[in-house]
């Protein structure tokens, strides 16, 4: 019973970030991006990192999804993405800040 419950909780864990993942993956962002090492794009822990307790952070990266930026990361733009809403790039950027 108790091993039942233990292995519900911890896959109950896992649901919201394999539903940011899984919204990653249909925005296409994974094309430039990976959690863990340089594609394109910085590693999303890399960019955890670097915004690590700035109180705005989550709204100056959906900003950053949507609209695109330079400079930040290297010579190599990002573009715009005006496929995800601003509730879905609040969401990406918070499953971001919260990768290790």
């Amino acid at each position: 019973m108790k091993r039942a419950l233990f292995a519900l909780i911890a896959a109950a864990a896992c649901v919201p970030a394999l539903a940011d993942q899984a919204l990653a993956q249909s925005k296409n962002c994974l094309a430039c991006h990976a959690v863990d090492k340089k594609l394109v794009g910085p590693a999303y822990k890399d960019v955890a990192a670097k915004y690590k307790g700035q109180k705005d952070a989550v709204d100056k990266l959906s900003q950053k999804i949507m609209k695109g930026g330079s400079g930040v990361w290297g010579p190599v733009p990002m573009p715009a993405n005006p496929q995800v809403n601003e509730a879905e790039a609040k969401k990406l950027a918070a499953w971001v800040l919260s990768t290790k």
